[in-house]
């Protein structure tokens, strides 16, 4: 068993909300929030679903934080993410001012670091890698079913 309080152990529960997205027939992507050891948000993408393109996982998982907390600063919270936020997810996270983002898989096409490095907040600590291979291993299944 995973540690509760390891990077793995919260990642997993991330790829957890990818596979419901992927079931789901979104685009497999999964967040989850922690603050001080405890899950205060998870979500998946959800596009399709609310006919939203703003409905990524890591908005969807923002807001859910923010309400959680009752305040929209996320000073003290790691986002964990199964792929690399997008330049519109990386300016909320800036704005959120998000101590910490976990990454799983990064994004080699529309990744926010393919833009700038600067996207996020300057506070803000960037861990990568972390499952990225199971999260890529879910991202190509989706993508071959497409075509």
């Amino acid at each position: 068993m995973l540690n509760p309080f390891a990077d793995e152990y919260y990642m997993q529960i991330a790829l957890q909300q990818a596979q419901i997205a992927l079931e789901e027939g979104e685009i497999p992507v999964g967040a989850v929030v922690v603050c001080q050891d405890k899950i205060i948000a998870k979500a998946y993408n959800q596009t399709e679903r609310l006919k939203d393109v703003t409905a990524h996982a890591e908005m969807l998982a923002l807001t859910a934080a923010a309400h959680a907390l009752g305040g929209k600063y996320l000073r003290n919270c790691t986002l964990y993410v199964t792929l690399e936020p997008c330049v519109m997810c990386g300016g909320a996270l800036f704005w959120s001012q998000i101590g910490r983002i976990v990454i799983g898989a990064m994004d080699d096409k529309r990744g926010c670091s393919k833009v700038s490095p600067k996207v996020y907040h300057p506070k803000t600590h960037i861990t990568t890698g972390i499952l990225g291979e199971a999260s890529q291993t879910m991202l190509r299944a989706f993508f071959q079913k497409l075509r």
